[in-house]
């Protein structure tokens, strides 16, 4: 190596090593630390964790119901639903005519359950070719006969008298013919019936232009509240135990569209669940039987306008023989078909309905 050289080597150096220590210096980053872990203590409540989605929204299920004693169990639903604390989301219509609010709109698909007449049930599975599938059994017999006076207190006494009447073409009359018959009564000679649209009746009756009647509770209640010199003459619950009729007298049932059933069966399993559970408050079974108070079986029933008033409702539930029924137990109905199918095959579409109508999971 040339000796000559080293001097100026070295003078480069110390003047590259004097430039870096003039140069600025970056600060230095600090090391990421774990956040300190805080010591729970006892009895303390986990904080709540914040969700990281929206909750899936509710199934929507349109329900059609009817004012009387086949809606009156579905108050408390009704009540929880606006409430936002059912399972389901239930877009809800209220008729009174099953054969214009209810049944057009279950056959086109604007409903898919409805609490109808049991006649009518089996009717619409017959018309629809096995379209419409029995859920549940709600509602037992409600018709009584209402007298203004104190000469009727059987069936057979009807013998000769003129009779007014609510529900042609319904369970009402099937029934009512065969009660008849068998007291010995032909309808319509022994008998006379004049049938009247139910808010008619129940105005004459109330003032006493008429002694003699047949209407449905909550209707029959409120005649006799208006007019406290009409009483109950005859209970055809009790009419139809006496005859000797088979089967249980049954009125009000849920009946759905089948399609709509096959697509959701996890939401027919919520809707029974929360069905039965509405009609079990009504009847007093988790409300403690209050009879006050908004929340009370009454109050409710006449907040969604399903009986005219609190009071009419206090008066109806013990004989609006709300009831819940489903499973194999549906199968228990087909002896009342039968009765029904034997006074007018066309009040249940002309044919007892198969095992398929019924709803057995």
């Amino acid at each position: 190596m040339n000796t000559r050289r080293i001097p100026a080597l070295l003078l480069g150096l110390a003047l590259l090593l004097g430039l870096a220590a003039c140069a600025p210096r970056e600060a230095p980053q600090p090391l990421p630390t774990a956040a300190p872990t805080a010591t729970p203590v006892a009895g303390t409540p986990e904080p709540a964790v914040t969700p990281t989605q929206e909750p899936a929204p509710r199934g929507t299920v349109n329900l059609g119901l009817l004012k009387g004693p086949t809606g009156m169990g579905a108050a408390k639903l009704l009540a929880d639903n606006d409430a936002g604390t059912t399972a389901l989301d239930y877009h809800v219509t209220l008729g009174s005519d099953p054969a214009n609010d209810i049944v057009p709109r279950l056959i086109n698909g604007e409903l898919d359950v409805a609490a109808v007449p049991t006649n009518l049930a089996a009717a619409l599975y017959n018309k629809t070719q096995g379209g419409v599938k029995l859920l549940a059994l709600n509602t037992l017999g409600v018709l009584h006969i209402l007298e203004n006076g104190d000469g009727v207190h059987s069936l057979a006494d009807l013998s000769g008298k003129t009779l007014y009447a609510t529900g042609q073409g319904a369970n009402p009359e099937y029934v009512l013919n065969y009660l008849l018959e068998q007291n010995g009564l032909t309808p319509g000679e022994d008998v006379t019936i004049e049938w009247r649209a139910s808010d008619e009746l129940t105005t004459l009756m109330a003032a006493g232009e008429i002694s003699l009647c047949m209407l449905p509770v909550p209707a029959a209640t409120g005649v006799m509240i208006k007019n406290q010199e009409v009483r109950d003459a005859v209970d055809l619950n009790d009419a139809w135990i006496q005859s000797g009729a088979p089967g249980t007298f049954t009125m009000g049932c849920l009946a759905a569209r089948a399609e709509w059933v096959e697509e959701h069966p996890d939401w027919v399993s919520v809707l029974l669940e929360e069905y039965a559970a509405s009609i079990a408050y009504i009847n007093g079974e988790g409300s403690s039987g209050e009879l006050s108070g908004p929340m009370s079986p009454p109050a409710l029933i006449a907040q969604f306008e399903i009986t005219p008033n609190a009071t009419i409702a206090a008066a109806a539930i013990p004989q609006a023989n709300l009831v819940y029924v489903d499973g194999a137990d549906l199968l228990d109905i087909a002896s009342y078909y039968e009765v029904l199918f034997a006074a007018d095959p066309t009040s249940i579409g002309g044919a007892i309905p198969d095992d398929a109508f019924y709803y057995i999971p």
